[in-house]
């Protein structure tokens, strides 16, 4: 039954926030290696857990183990705002991670640059463009 139909004038509620997205990986330590290479801090969990949880920003990014017979395939991109897209490419790089492509300007008005993590899932580092 609609709102309208049971005599309440209610409205849908409103999204604010991303609490966390949550990543699953086949191993663990490797996941943790590759996201406190790029910066994220370790929240809970670690190498051995089954369940990690990183800062971002004032969000989660969770990884949970999945057993070996699970496959997954492409499900889309997470996208992280960083204060500089070029420092957190350049860390990348350093930390012998390969990038898809160098940090650009997009049409639509951010700074991005993607890229894959060790279980295929993709993500993109970006800040919105100063308007002039």
């Amino acid at each position: 039954m609609t709102a309208a139909a049971n005599g309440r004038d209610e409205r849908p509620a409103t999204i604010t926030a991303i609490s966390a997205v949550t990543l699953a990986t086949h191993d663990m330590a490797r996941s943790v290696r590759f996201y406190e290479a790029l910066g994220f801090v370790l929240r809970y969990g670690g190498a051995s857990a089954a369940f990690t949880s990183f800062s971002a920003g004032n969000a989660c990014l969770n990884v949970t183990t999945e057993g070996s017979e699970r496959d997954w395939a492409w499900w889309g991109r997470v996208i992280f705002y960083v204060a500089d897209v070029d420092a957190q490419y350049r860390q990348a790089l350093a930390a012998g991670l390969q990038p898809q492509a160098p940090p650009r300007d997009a049409s639509w008005g951010e700074r991005y640059f993607h890229l894959t993590d060790p279980d295929g899932h993709e993500l993109s580092f970006a800040r919105p463009l100063e308007r002039p």
